[in-house]
């Protein structure tokens, strides 16, 4: 009885300047295994499916619990996390191929620079003034908290960037991730001294209106986070801002 075996077709890049080329494996089946699993296996011993032996496969990785949002790759024509990616119920032959919307550093491991270029430009956090003991800070609504936490679930995998078909190296759009963090550090009381900064930034060049509403973004993120939501919230609020700065006001509207 021949033993039950998992087929991969992996995408492979020696560089970011190199032709991508594909290389299939076989490894030994196991219950229970996700993909990260599959290509630790494969790095164990890097013989591919010609029984030829090569190199291992470069991939990212960290917390193995869908929080940390490092091992995105596309699986299967799909761009999701790895490491909730069961075997059992994917599709043989696996293709995993690399996020094309970074630079492909090696295999399956991407630069996420241009997301966190993005983050950092509308300024995704919350400034404090000084490092001393402030207090208790500001409390918020449990309505408004309840809903903010579910855009701080956000993990920066890059997903809902690779499903949104207006990121790409020929648009400047930051994408959907960076501004979701908007709304949610626009939301927060202290964070709220900056908003109208980040709304003028979100309102000028590779901002809301390089999103062509596709929707992809939603459908695609691993956490559920109402991507689209906050896109139409920002909509609204960048319109007001605008008001604002025709008049010169700095009063509420």
């Amino acid at each position: 009885m021949s033993q039950k075996t998992i087929r991969f077709v992996i995408t492979r890049q020696a560089d970011t300047s190199s032709t991508p080329y594909k290389e299939e494996f076989e490894i030994p089946y196991r219950e229970n295994m996700n993909v990260i699993s599959a290509l630790m296996e494969i790095r164990r011993n890097p013989i591919n499916s010609s029984g030829s032996q090569t190199t291992p496969i470069n991939w990212d990785m960290s917390c193995l619990e869908e929080v940390c949002g490092a091992c995105s790759m596309v699986i299967n024509g799909k761009p999701r996390q790895s490491c909730t990616a069961l075997i059992d119920q994917l599709e043989q032959p696996i293709r995993l191929e690399p996020m094309r919307t970074f630079p492909v550093v090696r295999d399956l491991l991407v630069d996420r620079t241009r997301m966190f270029e993005s983050l950092k430009k509308v300024k995704a956090w919350i400034p404090i003034d000084g490092t001393y003991d402030l207090g208790p800070g500001p409390r918020m609504a449990e309505s408004k908290r309840q809903w903010a936490y579910e855009l701080s679930k956000c993990m920066t995998c890059g997903v809902c960037l690779e499903a949104c078909p207006n990121v790409n190296s020929k648009s400047p759009f930051i994408g959907p991730a960076p501004l979701s963090q908007v709304r949610l550090f626009n939301s927060h009381p202290t964070g709220e001294m900056n908003k109208a900064e980040r709304l003028e930034t979100i309102m000028g060049e590779g901002g809301l209106t390089n999103c062509g509403n596709s929707q992809n973004c939603v459908q695609a993120c691993p956490k559920g986070i109402p991507l689209t939501t906050s896109i139409a919230a920002l909509n609204r609020e960048t319109t007001i801002q605008s008001i604002k700065n025709f008049f010169g006001s700095d009063n509420n509207i």
